[in-house]
């Protein structure tokens, strides 16, 4: 399961969405994740299903490979339907003890978790496409201007890029030290849940003090190179737009604007003929 996690992993691929700059793949998976929780109805996540199966086509990327993400997040993805199904105030639809589920709750249990799953694609399709330099140039790029604020712009962007670089470690990691566990007889599944808590300490106490030591040789690496940060540093492959970075602006603006044109213009369409 933990080698399911695709978020932080790169895939080789030669693709138009490998070309694109890693400005533009930061900027419009921003815009992606704002549109859905701008969108209104089913008919806006339509739209954004269609855009982002286009997007994963030409991305080259299997979509088998990016699903396997969303097994990660099952266990997150079931409480929140199921609170929303059984909180959401509404017209009652079935009855459950002293709890119903009610259209409103279905509704907007299937909204959110449409939701939350494209936000977990779309988010795995920017670092399957870009690798980590590219994805610390293009951040540190896009927030240059807060240097006049004096805002660390560089080692904000290489910290989120560490990070990025280091999820598939540790997953791998992880993986490691269960199945070592496993091995010596641990139990992981059976017991209730302060139980499985408890049987978690001798999974949880390696993997962090791996991830320490980790970081600290990370760090006296850097140091022994004497890494001073990005001041008056120099690119080897400088950023600049070209025509096809262009052009991707340009249809995630027309994304944007017809999804939300779908949202309100389809409903009342369909209802005026249906009357």
């Amino acid at each position: 399961m933990l080698r399911d996690i695709t978020l932080g992993q790169y895939y080789q691929a030669d693709s138009v969405i490998h070309r694109l700059d890693p400005r533009v793949k930061l900027g419009t998976t921003f815009l992606f994740i704002i549109s859905l929780f701008v969108f209104d109805g089913i008919w806006g996540y339509a739209v954004a299903a269609l855009f982002l199966a286009l997007v994963i086509r030409l991305s080259k990327v299997p979509f088998r490979f990016m699903v396997k993400g969303m097994r990660s997040i099952v266990f997150l993805l079931s409480i929140t339907v199921i609170f929303n199904l059984f909180l959401t105030p509404g017209e009652p639809l079935v009855q459950v003890w002293k709890l119903s589920i009610t259209r409103e709750g279905i509704q907007l249990a299937i909204l959110l978790a449409i939701r939350l799953g494209f936000l977990i694609i779309g988010s795995s399709v920017m670092t399957l496409t870009t690798t980590p330099n590219q994805l610390t140039d293009g951040l540190e790029k896009m927030l240059k201007p807060l240097n006049r604020i004096k805002v660390p712009v560089h080692e904000i962007a290489m910290m989120m890029s560490i990070a990025l670089r280091f999820i598939p470690i540790l997953m791998e990691e992880t993986d490691k030290i269960m199945k070592a566990q496993l091995a010596r007889c641990a139990d992981f599944e059976s017991g209730n849940l302060i139980k499985k808590a408890r049987s978690l300490v001798p999974l949880l106490v390696p993997l962090f003090i791996s991830a320490f030591r980790r970081a600290n040789d990370l760090a006296m690496a850097m140091e022994a190179r004497c890494y001073r940060g990005g001041e008056h540093r120099t690119k080897m492959k400088p950023l600049h737009y070209e025509r096809r970075d262009y052009i991707a602006y340009v249809i995630v603006l027309c994304y944007l604007v017809g999804g939300i044109a779908a949202g309100k213009l389809i409903p009342v369409l369909l209802s005026s003929i249906l009357a």
